[in-house]
């Protein structure tokens, strides 16, 4: 399976300021990859750079194996990016906006257009100053869509969209998965990546701190451990190696753990239980760990 994005130590500063630092990332043929990370993290710096929207101040970015800068014109025929936030001459209907954005690829989209269209129950004639934000949405995301390419961009994609809508868009990305396309998926809404994505980036202060499979990062490495005792005293203490954010109140202590679960259930069974609750931890709850530390 080949890569459809590789950075090696991709870094963008602004001026003196931080934007990106050795950013590395493998997003493969055929996967949904989420990028996660609070607003300033440095996802759409990320993003904009592999688009040379923006340029590098050092490292290397490839997408379908061709320099991200050099290469860029022919590399976007095959790309579609939804920003976070779109932009649009008002005075133009959406048909005609399709229409103008089609002609750049060697390909009739008109049906696809219709598809979209259909599906996100956009009016096609309507002028774009007339739309509510979560229309002009659509828009974008039809934009995006409407050439069907191997590659898709999403920067924080369900802005704007209702509960209802983004059901349907979560499907339609995944229709466009099923059809071949990649799925770049950046986002600060946690249930979303956990939703649609295979693996997953946690970007923190313009730098990669975990690259993992979703299912393993929710299973291996951390629990969720509560428990309750008799009684309260020396509970204030509770301590074990591997054990992060503990919180105690009253009889109960809680708390994220990854280490060895022998060296726990010993420490543990120093106290009198009325209860224990070992679970594994939302991907929510492995994320404010990295943004604790």
């Amino acid at each position: 399976m080949s890569a459809v994005i590789e950075t090696k130590n991709l870094t963008k500063y602004y001026g003196k300021a931080r934007g990106i630092i050795d950013v590395n990332l493998t997003v493969d043929e055929g996967e949904i990859f989420g990028f996660i990370g609070p607003n300033g993290a440095g996802k759409s710096t990320t993003i904009r750079t592999l688009l040379s929207l923006i340029y590098k101040t050092s490292g290397e970015a490839t997408m379908f194996g061709l320099d991200c800068e050099k290469d860029k014109v022919k590399i976007l025929e095959d790309v579609g990016y939804l920003p976070s936030e779109v932009f649009y001459y008002d005075n133009m209907r959406a048909i005609d906006l399709f229409k103008y954005s089609a002609s750049f690829y060697k390909k009739d989209c008109s049906k696809k257009i219709e598809e979209l269209a259909s599906l996100l129950q956009l009016d096609l004639h309507k002028k774009i100053e007339d739309m509510s934000l979560g229309n002009k949405k659509k828009v974008g995301i039809i934009q995006g869509l409407l050439h069907s390419p191997r590659l898709i961009i999403l920067d924080e994609p369900t802005s704007g969209l209702d509960p209802l809508m983004q059901k349907t868009f979560f499907d339609l990305i995944k229709k466009e998965n099923e059809r071949g396309a990649a799925v770049l998926f950046s986002s600060h809404i946690l249930s979303e990546v956990q939703r649609i994505c295979d693996r997953v980036a946690i970007i923190k202060d313009g730098r990669i701190v975990n690259t993992q499979k979703i299912s393993e990062l929710q299973s291996s490495a951390y629990k969720n451990v509560s428990f309750t005792a008799k009684e309260a005293s020396n509970l204030k203490d509770f301590n074990v190696s591997g054990a992060l954010n503990i919180e105690v109140s009253g009889c109960s202590v809680s708390f994220i753990f990854k280490g060895d679960v022998n060296t726990l259930l010993a420490e543990i069974g120093r106290f009198q239980l009325v209860n224990i609750d070992i679970t594994e931890p939302t991907l929510e709850e492995i994320f404010m760990h990295y943004y604790s530390e």
